[in-house]
């Protein structure tokens, strides 16, 4: 089960993802608590986006769209109530 900590804010990240067999472009991942990736690059350690993906974000995720699954889970979890 997925979790949303009340009062935390998502935190948007990217790293190269291929979606499908057309090879999208790279996207932005949704990892929550914010503080999680933060530490990530600080540390070089490894977060998981809410659809699943994992690795360590070195990025600027405003320059790629938002990956379509982690949006779907995270409106699923807002509507909700975060849990």
């Amino acid at each position: 089960m997925l979790r949303v900590e009340t009062g935390s804010s998502p935190q948007v990240d990217t790293e190269p993802t291929v979606e499908g067999s057309d090879g999208d472009p790279r996207h932005a991942h949704i990892v929550t608590p914010a503080a999680a990736v933060t530490e990530a690059m600080i540390n070089g350690t490894p977060v998981t986006a809410l659809c699943g993906y994992t690795w360590v974000p070195s990025r600027d995720p405003e320059r790629y769209p938002l990956c379509e699954r982690c949006r779907a889970i995270y409106e699923q979890l807002q509507a909700s109530g975060g849990n």
